[in-house]
């Protein structure tokens, strides 16, 4: 009786109904001070990359792959960050910071499956970076929609089939523990550190799993870059050359900010992980990283530059003719 009885609080223990995101600090000024700076961030990641989304669409001069990639690239960071955001400023102020069971593994299911697409997604983009640099009279043919649009679908698919393994193996997990998640949002780590189920498994998925996307991805823009490095070389005008660097520096730069921060989140040993310390990195990746894409990608770029003027300039002549011939005047 006593072993039926055990077993059954277990279980009760076990079925946790929801979790508790603990967050950086209890110190309410503290709290108002990084709601005040996250709600900026993100108000600028969603003006900076909604509005990169909406010049790709409706500039004509930028109607080609490389700016359909960045475009979707663009729409993704908003989306990541808009899984993480909103719940994170509102536990900043709300004294319930609780998350539902479901809204945990949704939360976490959407967050991973925007993080992978993103990184099968910037590999696409070197690829798409070689084929423009490396044989540029055949680009169109080379980068026409039916090669563009399954890279495309399929860093999607990736994403979302490498969310979907992560998702279902922490949350066949059981919770007896404690529910106090110590981050702002349910990412895998601080999950798998609640857990009273050996979670030996879960590691192994975490450590092969990403570690196998993150050598197939870097190894394709490597690979990428070293035939545009070829291309360079063989490249005599030095405006030619400096419009390449331009061009691939700021995809270089993106790729190697993102890409380090996840190699340095994922793949290592459990024994090394810090909750306090990762919550900084991952809060970088997921929210600071986003609001740095649309400068890296557009403050280097000659077209993006020339449309934003070229639609500013003509918002701004509307304007000038709507007051000169306004009744008051």
């Amino acid at each position: 009786i006593q072993q039926v009885s055990q077993r059954t609080q277990m279980k009760n223990v076990t079925e946790a109904t929801m979790f508790i995101l603990m967050g950086f600090t209890d110190d309410f000024e503290v709290q108002v001070f990084l709601f005040l700076l996250f709600l900026a961030i993100y108000l600028f990641t969603l003006i900076g990359n909604l509005g990169l989304v909406i010049l790709v669409m409706g500039e004509s001069r930028l109607h080609n792959p490389m700016y359909y990639f960045l475009s979707i690239l663009s729409f993704l960071d908003a989306c990541y960050s808009s899984v993480v955001t909103p719940k994170m400023l509102v536990n900043f102020l709300a004294e319930d910071k609780s998350i539902s069971y479901l809204g945990c593994a949704a939360q976490m299911l959407l967050f991973v499956t925007f993080g992978t697409t993103e990184c099968f997604l910037l590999a696409a983009m070197a690829y798409d970076r070689y084929v423009a640099i490396y044989n540029p009279l055949l680009y169109s043919v080379s980068m026409s929609p039916r090669v563009y649009v399954p890279l495309i679908v399929a860093s999607y698919v990736g994403g979302i089939l490498h969310a979907s393994v992560h998702t279902v193996a922490t949350f066949s997990l059981s919770f007896c523990a404690s529910n106090e998640i110590r981050h702002v949002f349910c990412d895998i780590p601080p999950l798998l550190a609640i857990s009273c189920s050996d979670t030996h498994t879960n590691q192994l998925l975490l450590f092969y799993f990403v570690g196998s996307i993150e050598i197939v991805t870097i190894l394709i823009v490597l690979i990428s870059y070293g035939f545009i490095l070829l291309a360079i070389l063989n490249i005599h005008s030095a405006e030619g050359r400096r419009k390449v660097f331009s061009t691939c520096g700021s995809h270089l730069t993106g790729v190697s900010i993102y890409h380090g921060t996840i190699l340095f989140m994922y793949v290592r040993p459990s024994s090394s992980y810090a909750l306090d310390h990762d919550m900084i990195v991952s809060i970088f990746y997921t929210i600071v990283i986003p609001m740095l894409n649309p400068i890296i990608y557009s403050l280097r770029n000659k077209d993006v530059k020339a449309a934003m003027k070229k639609l500013f300039g003509k918002n701004w002549c509307i304007n000038k003719v709507h007051f000169s011939h306004s009744p008051l005047n």
